[in-house]
């Protein structure tokens, strides 16, 4: 396909959430922001709008934030915005480890809103394809209103894809959702007022939360949390383990071979997967043992249960669960009237809570290369691979890089700084050298250049 356009932007990035706001400020600080544009599908900027529980804290140090690491004099740090705010010292007063969501999510939203200029809003993409304009390798990106970008390269960073089981496939929406959209829900049904059963699907940070959470906006409903696991597990977060979120795992990791990359991830799983931290554990616990005293069960366990078929109440709008015992195989039935599942999100890849790419790629995928486990490939620069032969404008996949570059690229703050650095010197096609600073050496680390394509 040739295009004729009356402008082709130098990068397009999709979406703006914290991987591109990151590679947003990296591009501003080398110079090389003019004639790139973001295009975000929600209205306004948001970080976690759905999950901010009151009370809940952030679940990574506040440092590793957008720049702090990589530049710690940035006007975009944490430590900027608390200033800025006039908490500064009030943050350092706080005897917690680390600050609220509330206040993380307008740290977000502050800096964000300082690139407007360079966002549009309310743009959700449809699809992306591969094409040629003015003579050059370009992307054709297509809204869902049906206007058209060009763009010499693509910094893909729309987010993951939830994941929802397959028995609760055919039932999502209304008194079924995924917990991307508590919030929501909640404020739904509380103006329902007929809600007096609550499940909580699944076994992370958010199932623990939420039914810490929900007792207070349904204080005569029973929430019951269903989980496959034996009760709710504690992270792994040793000072060993972390390790993983420092840089120089990040090429040791895509180094190693596939099947090394799997033992890897399912070795460290509980490091960022189906765990919570100890303080939500503890207080979960503590609310059980509590209620034991006073007599009143408001929140019940049910764990080591898969569920194995959903049925919706005539009538009544809810669902009944029919739930296997993984112990001693025995079938139960469960009636509810909302069911909340806190089931993550999907990774690349071939496995039960995986996909080959995201949505948004298919239009491109059919010229990409695969890996073994069935994920799309990538280059170490974050590059999707096309296949030998084919010359392609470049689509770097921006925060959705688990399976091939560790648990840095999960979709969390821990490499952000870092990876937006590495991408803004392939986009600009000059070395930007992101300092080291794992090591505190404050040397200079070359960053590989890689031309447009």
């Amino acid at each position: 396909m040739c295009e004729d356009s009356p402008h082709i932007y130098r990068c397009i990035g999709i979406g703006f959430g914290p991987s591109n706001i990151a590679l947003a400020i990296a591009l501003e600080e080398a110079g090389e922001l003019d004639n790139v544009l973001f295009l975000e599908k929600a209205a306004a900027p948001d970080w976690q709008g759905e999950f901010l529980i009151d009370g809940s804290d952030i679940q990574h140090n506040p440092l590793r934030d957008f720049v702090t690491p990589r530049n710690p004099a940035s006007p975009y740090g944490f430590l900027s915005y608390l200033k800025a705010q006039g908490r500064l010292f009030e943050f350092l007063n706080l005897e917690a480890p680390y600050p609220p969501r509330t206040e993380y999510a307008r740290y977000c939203v502050w800096v964000a809103r300082q690139f407007d200029s360079a966002v549009r809003y309310s743009s959700a993409v449809r699809c992306l394809k591969y094409t040629v304009a003015g003579g050059l390798p370009a992307v054709r990106i297509e809204l869902e209103s049906g206007q058209v970008f060009l763009a010499r390269s693509v910094s893909f960073a729309p987010g993951r894809s939830i994941h929802v089981p397959a028995p609760f496939a055919a039932h999502m929406g209304g008194r079924m959702v995924h917990a991307a959209q508590y919030r929501s829900a909640v404020a739904r049904w509380q103006d329902e007022g007929v809600i007096r059963r609550i499940a909580v699907i699944g076994a992370s940070q958010s199932a623990v939360e939420m039914l810490l959470d929900l007792p207070g906006h349904f204080p005569q409903a029973q929430i019951t949390g269903i989980c496959r696991s034996f009760g709710y597990k504690q992270k792994d977060l040793s000072p060993f383990t972390e390790r993983v979120y420092e840089p120089e795992f990040v090429g040791r990791f895509y180094d190693a071979p596939e099947e090394a990359q799997n033992s890897m991830r399912r070795e460290l799983w509980r490091s960022n997967y189906g765990a919570a931290d100890h303080d939500v554990i503890a207080a979960l616990q503590f609310r059980m043992y509590e209620q034991r005293v006073t007599g009143r069960s408001q929140i019940v366990l049910l764990d080591n249960k898969t569920t194995l078929d959903i049925t919706p109440l005539d009538g009544a709008g809810g669902f009944e669960l029919t739930l296997l015992d993984r112990m001693d195989r025995s079938e139960t039935r469960a009636e509810f009237d909302a069911v909340i599942l806190a089931t993550g999100f999907l990774n690349h890849g071939s496995a039960p809570e995986g996909e080959p790419f995201h949505p948004l790629l298919a239009g491109i995928a059919g010229e990409a290369r695969f890996r073994a486990d069935g994920a799309i490939a990538q280059a170490r620069d974050y590059r999707l691979l096309t296949k030998p032969g084919l010359t392609r404008a470049p689509v770097f996949l921006n925060g959705v890089s688990e399976t091939s570059h560790g648990f840095g690229d999960a979709g969390s703050f821990s490499l952000l700084s870092v990876r937006s650095a590495e991408l803004a010197g392939s986009i600009a096609g000059v070395p930007l050298r992101p300092r080291n600073i794992s090591t505190g050496a404050g040397q200079d680390t070359p960053a590989r250049t890689v031309q447009p394509a």
